[in-house]
């Protein structure tokens, strides 16, 4: 039988009911009230304010948001059909549909005119303990902590862009036993922004309508889960197999075997004579056989002898390039922003006035992809630009930007372009290097997941506070001397603040993993290597440990002589590791203490388990600073960093 969806008026007393669709349940309209059921449990409505409350089989119930901020005006009566609740408010021209897919409550808000929409309001029922960001890899933050609700934490006042400031756009809560999952399916034109009230921290969504970029729809998802660290991870990922896909590494490396050169491997950025045969050689000498390398756009790329000696040994070697930047020729400070005539400065985004978007560092111009989707058929400006930086014969290629989110609008005449377009864009032409190329890019968002191998940057839950740090050149280091750029070889001692919000192990999950182990292999930031921040290092390495993902390091001759070994040695526990957990999903993470200090996951179906000890105190037979880990049908093999 199909069950019939009832709305009674809001204004009169009449009751409609209409067929529900197959897939959908039935949706429940009272008076101002809407019940939709969900996947462990329901949630309530509130069409007068868009507030929402959720409840759970045992009776147990919470705001899942409170009311959207501002005076939405009064809702008009409310309709059902096809397993959907319908309203408007007519003052701000808007119209909401509330309905039950995949055993979420899922709701759309359409405009019919430019404004902002800031709902969902989160984290605001006083029985919730926590909020889950997949800032970076991913952290867990007490919503009462008093630091986190300080200025000192740099989270309080700052506002994520869904697309760009977080990797995945999701977020959690959590409550004693419960938990809520929030997507922006709607994520171009969503920001998140973070408050603290009475000492309490919440995350509000705000949405932009605009009918340029075509964000006029907005549509958010929630959903009930158990409240464990990484479950609103858990539900996105099988919202996203549902919703464009997860292609796993499996796939890409029966598509590509060369792919497969990342299991294993460390990642390194070389420099000096690490760039050479012999410095290949050296790591040879060193015992690691499994490595990506890298190499910076200057005027020394490695050459084709160092390259054919990186192959040779088993390794992925490729260069580093953008095509987001152009500099005038003649001034341009590095290869990468040198394009030939005209695209500096024809193909340069254009600002709604008509000015050029500056680039990296303010110096040149960002590049419209809309203008080289245009030109290649005709001009091949990537063809050649690929086949100018592969002439070495490097295997490998990381691409920057591309995937990390930073979408922009183009308002040039010659090449109008809104920012949807922008990232179909870039997914063509990231689809069409990793045909070619073992393909890595900057920090990539989980909508790149398909066109990319790795990426280098999505581990890392930046702060503000540390792009302060990074323009501090004379703390910080510049980009001289040429063979070993302060900027990515000098220690730096973080300030506590943020090295706590950075880095802390009790803060970290790993929700990223959760979502995209078994998709895309990633490593830190490329200017925040592994010895960059001595303080951090042996935290950093358990780590990378504990999550299944490499280190990311930047090698000359100096740090080989000072910290090869110590690499050697973490390459080599390492790499069984991986072999045995690469092609995996993240399984499960779990706390072990009430501290968070002591902490497991394991991948697959028992394919790996590791368990690190972050305290100071022995744990289970587990000494403080230190990981055990147990390949499938193994023996536990341990390993305690003693950090730089």
């Amino acid at each position: 039988m199909i069950p019939l969806v009832c709305a009674v008026g809001v204004l009169a007393a009449t009751t409609a009911c209409s067929p529900a669709a197959a897939d959908q349940p039935q949706v429940e309209v009272d008076g101002d009230r809407v019940r939709v059921p969900v996947s462990g449990g329901l949630v309530e409505v509130d069409t007068s304010s868009l507030g929402l409350r959720a409840e759970a089989p045992d009776g147990r119930t919470w705001q899942l948001s409170a009311p959207a901020e501002g005076d939405l005006g009064p809702a008009g009566q409310v309709s059902a059909r096809g397993g959907a609740a319908t309203w408007r408010y007519p003052e701000k021209g808007l119209t909401v549909t509330a309905t039950g897919r995949g055993g979420r409550l899922e709701m759309t808000v359409h405009a019919d005119r430019e404004g902002t929409l800031t709902w969902p309001v989160t984290a605001t029922d006083p029985a919730t303990t926590e909020l889950q960001l997949p800032r970076g890899e991913g952290i867990a933050v007490p919503v009462a902590d008093e630091w986190w609700n300080s200025e000192q934490a740099g989270l309080v006042g700052t506002e994520a862009a869904v697309v760009g400031g977080l990797t995945m756009p999701f977020w959690g809560t959590s409550l004693p036993g419960l938990g809520a999952s929030y997507i922006a399916e709607s994520d171009i034109g969503t920001a998140l922004r973070f408050t603290s009230e009475q000492g309490r921290l919440r995350a509000s969504a705000s949405h932009e309508f605009s009918p340029r970029e075509s964000t006029m729809d907005y549509r958010m998802t929630f959903a009930i889960t158990d409240g464990g660290p990484i479950a609103a991870a858990r539900d996105y990922r099988d919202w996203l197999q549902h919703h464009g896909g997860i292609t796993p590494l499996r796939e890409k490396i029966a598509r590509n075997p060369e792919v497969g050169k990342l299991i294993g491997a460390f990642h390194a950025y070389t420099w000096g004579r690490a760039r050479t045969a012999e410095g290949v050689q050296r790591l040879r000498d060193l015992g690691i056989d499994r490595m990506w390398l890298g190499y910076d756009a200057d005027d020394e790329p490695m050459d084709e002898q160092a390259v054919a000696a990186a192959k040779q040994a088993g390794f992925l070697v490729g260069p580093y390039d953008s095509w987001a930047n152009a500099q005038e020729p003649g001034q341009a400070d590095n290869p990468a922003s040198k394009w030939p005539d005209p695209v500096w400065p024809d193909a340069c985004v254009r600002e709604a006035d008509g000015g050029v978007l500056p680039g990296f560092g303010g110096r040149g111009c960002y590049l419209s992809s809309e203008a080289f989707r245009r030109a290649e058929p005709t001009q091949h400006l990537m063809a050649d630009r690929t086949r100018e930086f592969t002439a070495n014969g490097a295997n490998s290629y990381f691409l920057d930007v591309d995937a990390a989110g930073e979408l922009h609008s183009d308002h040039s005449p010659a090449h109008p372009m809104a920012k949807e377009q922008d990232r179909r864009n870039r997914l063509d032409r990231m689809a069409w290097l990793s045909g070619q190329l073992v393909l890595g890019s900057e920090t990539a968002g989980s909508w790149a997941n398909g066109v990319l191998s790795y990426n280098h940057g999505s581990v890392t839950p930046v702060t503000d506070q540390l792009w302060k740090l990074e323009k501090d050149k004379q703390s910080w280091g510049g980009y001289a001397p040429q063979g070993a750029p302060a900027f990515f070889f000098k220690p730096v001692r973080l300030p506590a603040d943020v090295a706590k919000a950075m880095y802390a192990p009790e803060y970290r999950v790993p929700l990223y993993q959760a979502v995209l182990h078994d998709s895309v292999i990633s490593t830190e930031r490329w200017e925040l290597s592994w010895s960059k921040l001595p303080d951090q290092s042996k935290n950093r390495a358990m780590l990378a440990m504990l999550h299944n993902i490499p280190l990311n390091l930047v090698l000359d001759e100096s740090e080989l002589d000072s910290h090869g070994a110590q690499i050697a040695q973490l390459q080599r526990f390492f790499e069984p590791l991986h072999r045995a957990a690469a092609t995996e999903p993240l399984a499960d993470f779990r706390w072990l203490t009430p501290d968070h200090l002591v902490q497991r996951t394991s991948f697959g179906d028992g394919a790996l388990t590791v368990t690190a000890n972050f305290s100071a105190r022995p744990h289970d037979g587990l000494p403080g600073g230190c990981l055990d880990a147990v390949v499938r049908g193994g023996a536990p093999q341990r390993i305690c960093p003693a950090g730089l």
